[in-house]
């Protein structure tokens, strides 16, 4: 095989978290050759063209560029008109038993690896919606092709820079359409250039919608440069575009209500929604959920799970893994917006929330208030260095880390506290992996696990794990 010339194989294996491995059989002298070879975006059972692009020390990788027959497992249409193109959802084709259970046996191949002992596996729960479960989107202006029209939606496949326009997501509400087609309707015909990532020039950057499942509030936020060129807006100024637009959002006819309108002034570099400066064109600058009975405030930039019905699974599990909690101190770590705290709170002597994020932790300290609860305790910082701090020593650890996992030193700090039993809830099973490979060595003991689908159509999964320490 050599780099750069394209091949057909079956793909005989799936890997977390879109792996396919595909045999490509060579013949020679010898004999058969058996080349696996990685190529992301290829579904075991399918028969595949790929450019090889990497080969180096016997690892192969391979770009995708054709599925030359489809696999069993894609048994139905996808629902999605722009399914082929959108970067956003992988598995639309397979029916959602099907789904579950491909994520349910990646999650428990993955920690089968690394579990020392004999452990309960209790399968996958499901999302109770698998279409617009989505409480928060964050969409991207651009153009569908070098130097075409202005575009707003997701990226494209296997792209960092093309846009995808979106008309019909279908695993958000109606209402974001509606607002993602009428903002983009807007701009074009003021012919406001969008933010080049390269350049650094431009105005628009992204468009982050949030609307509550329960209370149907949604917040809208205009994401742009801090550069605007009037003439580049047919004459208007920045003011009056502004106060254009945000009469625009309010004639558009949702189903849901508009809580707030937000316009946040972003310059940094990277291609991340953030925010230098944030104005309120209307109304208030969050929105209100309602999970398992409490009440959350969430802003732009709160950390909260994105199918809040979902959510309700996930943290049910979370809690049963949890146990008594009578008259005992919980740390819930990296805790966001205080939602597992709050949960836990009412049914223990005290919990003790750690987050980096502060602007989370102004709304997990506002969300007590709202939910009336008073021994919750949050503290913005970072675990790795809070920890040593807090007075207080846990009778019971949660953990709900970033995707990469918890920082090593952190982790061991965390062991060091010696509680007889931790849970663990991650949004990456190959960090959740790494991470119980140190706490086995340090006398934990795994007891059971259960993987949450919280994203229907895509390939991430949650993962619930409950340890003992046995030392």
């Amino acid at each position: 095989m050599k780099k750069g010339q394209e091949y057909i194989g079956k793909v005989v294996k799936y890997e977390f978290p879109n792996k396919g491995i595909v045999e490509y059989i060579e013949n020679n002298e010898d004999g058969e050759i058996k080349n696996n070879i990685v190529v992301k975006g290829a579904l075991e059972g399918q028969k595949v063209k790929f450019l090889l692009t990497k080969k180096r020390h016997g690892r192969c990788e391979g770009r995708l560029l054709e599925v030359v027959e489809k696999s069993p497992l894609q048994g139905r249409t996808a629902f999605c008109p722009h399914f082929d193109v959108c970067g956003g959802c992988v598995y639309q084709e397979m029916d959602y038993d099907v789904q579950k259970h491909l994520k349910a046996d990646m999650v428990k191949n993955i920690l089968d690896e690394v579990i020392e002992n004999e452990y309960e596996f209790e399968g996958i729960l499901g999302s109770p919606y698998e279409w617009e479960y989505r409480n928060k989107m964050e969409f991207s202006f651009g153009d569908e092709y070098m130097n075409g029209p202005l575009a707003l939606g997701l990226h494209k496949k296997g792209s960092f820079y093309d846009i995808v326009s979106l008309r019909e997501c279908r695993i958000v509400n109606e209402d974001y359409n509606k607002i993602v087609e009428g903002t983009l309707k807007f701009f074009k015909e003021k012919n406001v250039p969008f933010y080049h990532k390269m350049k650094h020039i431009g105005y628009l950057r992204h468009l982050l919608v949030r609307r509550s499942i329960k209370t149907g509030e949604i917040l809208v936020a205009l994401v742009t440069a801090s550069d605007f060129e009037a003439d580049e807006c047919m004459g208007m100024t920045k003011t009056d575009m502004l106060e254009s637009y945000k009469n625009m959002i309010l004639s558009l006819d949702l189903e849901g209500e508009v809580k707030g309108i937000l316009h946040i002034i972003n310059d940094g570099l990277a291609d991340t929604v953030a925010s230098d400066y944030t104005e309120v064109l209307f109304g208030e600058d969050f929105i209100t959920e309602k999970i398992l009975g409490l009440e959350f405030k969430i802003s732009a930039f709160s950390f909260f799970q994105t199918n809040s019905l979902g959510a309700e699974v996930l943290y049910e599990k979370a809690r049963s893994y949890v146990g008594e909690t009578k008259d005992k101190v919980i740390f819930d770590l990296y805790s966001g917006t205080g939602t597992i705290a709050q949960m836990l709170a009412p049914v223990a002597k005290k919990v003790v929330g750690v987050e980096i994020v502060e602007e989370a932790v102004t709304a997990a300290v506002e969300n007590t208030k709202l939910n009336n609860l008073t021994n919750c305790e949050f503290i913005a910082g970072d675990v790795l260095k809070v920890i040593d701090e807090i007075k207080e020593k846990p009778d019971l650890i949660v953990l709900d880390p970033p995707r990469d996992g918890i920082n090593p030193k952190a982790l061991n700090k965390i062991i060091d506290f010696g509680v007889d039993r931790l849970v663990y809830i991650s949004c990456k099973p190959t960090s959740l992996a790494r991470d119980l490979v140190v706490l086995q060595e340090r006398g934990y003991r795994v007891e059971k696990v259960c993987a949450v689908d919280m994203f229907p159509q895509t390939t991430h999964v949650e993962t619930v794990c409950v340890m003992s320490n046995v030392k």
